[in-house]
């Protein structure tokens, strides 16, 4: 190709196993025991990269689920602020409504009590995981309600910033 041609552009199909890939390549780098600065990039570009193609391809439970992978990434890296602007996002769109399952408003509650934790905030986070398990009570499926329970356990007791 010459430098005036462009790309086509990728297909709704394309964007959505993208989303799909980047989306599990960040769960993949969270899970490593240690990760290098650059991995921690990383990490933040494929969360970023997912949730753009999920805007370009899904639904508002998508958005929110991208917008709470975010949040985590940028929790996980102790950055509070970032962590705080997308876990907001994350139940803004869950708030509104659109295909979410019983569990995306409990776990954007999760998100909020994690970012509050990590922004130094311990009253809003206990707010926050107090809401989420009121909201993860309703949850239908056991083992999705005990998932939410043990990422609540994770939070740490007291805020860390």
């Amino acid at each position: 190709m010459t430098g005036n041609e462009k790309e086509p552009p990728l297909t709704p199909g394309q964007q959505r196993q993208l989303a799909v890939d980047l989306f599990n390549h960040v769960w993949t780098l969270m899970g490593l025991p240690q990760r290098s600065s650059e991995q921690d990039d990383e990490m933040i570009h494929a969360a970023h990269a997912s949730r753009y193609h999920w805007g370009e391809v899904g639904d508002a439970s998508n958005l929110g689920r991208g917008e709470w992978q975010v949040s985590r990434v940028y929790a996980v890296l102790g950055r509070g602020e970032p962590a705080l602007f997308h876990a907001t996002r994350c139940l803004a769109h869950v708030q509104s409504g659109e295909g979410m399952a019983d569990w995306d408003l409990p776990f954007a509650y999760e998100a909020l009590a994690r970012a509050c934790a990590v922004a130094g905030d311990g009253e809003e986070s206990s707010r926050y995981q107090r809401l989420a398990r009121e909201a993860g009570a309703a949850i239908a499926d056991p083992e999705d309600r005990e998932h939410l329970l043990s990422e609540l356990d994770t939070l740490p007791a007291r805020p860390i910033g």
